[in-house]
């Protein structure tokens, strides 16, 4: 079985980073590099990442106006990430350019909705149509305007695997096992429950990083998928 974890570090500095890393060796070949560590620590932690041989996921979440954005995303590609997204809440020309930004081995992923989000707090901002219409909906914007792989919690996993195929990459934040909390997340799966339901890759944090062991745990989440 293919390895589908995806840890993500959000912690304060590179060296909590880099020994994450060196904890987790073989349990988690992949890193997710988010708004908090990359703020503090710049391009030179996705570096330093990469030069223990793991992958790495650059979680910036771009959003911005169409130039803007697809200056950034062939920035990130020039790191050699290979996973990056943007909003697709930013609409079809900003999501055009993204995609046209993207190079080399990098795959641009189009968030959806947040997991930490739910019906009320899509209409807090104006969005009347419930969670799962308004993922299709961004979906399907995406995939029109060239991209490939979308985030969106495992809850709306089998409607996309329904309406799009294999022939999307989808990535899951929100997973938690049974034994963990699900803190600020709201549309929440087990890992089990998630890879079942057709996702590639699942984003868990701290679940893992929070853990007395931390590779333990991933190694006990491994466990329960196989």
């Amino acid at each position: 079985m293919k390895n589908p974890l995806i840890l993500a570090l959000d912690v304060p500095d590179q060296g909590s980073a880099l020994r994450l890393v060196e904890q987790l060796g073989p349990a988690a070949p992949f890193y997710k590099i988010g708004l908090q560590l990359f703020t503090k620590c710049g391009p030179g932690v996705v570096q330093a990442i990469r030069q223990t041989g793991a992958k790495v996921f650059l979680d910036l979440k771009f959003h911005d106006i169409p130039n803007t954005v697809r200056h950034s995303v062939e920035s990130a590609c020039a790191l050699g990430v290979d996973l990056l997204t943007i909003h697709l809440g930013g609409g079809g020309a900003m999501i055009r350019a993204a995609a046209e930004g993207a190079s080399g081995e990098t795959l641009v992923l189009g968030v959806t909705v947040l997991t930490s989000s739910n019906r009320e707090t899509l209409r807090e901002v104006g969005i009347e149509a419930p969670v799962e219409d308004q993922v299709l909906r961004l979906t399907r914007l995406g995939v029109e305007h060239g991209v490939t792989g979308i985030v969106a919690s495992p809850q709306e996993v089998t409607l996309l695997r329904q309406v799009f195929g294999h022939g999307l990459t989808i990535v899951t934040p929100g997973v938690r096992p049974e034994w963990a909390a699900a803190n600020d997340q709201q549309r929440t799966l087990t890992p089990r429950a998630a890879m079942a339901a057709g996702a590639d890759y699942l984003v868990i944090g701290r679940p893992i990083t929070g853990a007395p062991n931390p590779r333990e745990a991933a190694e006990r989440i491994l466990a329960e998928l196989e």
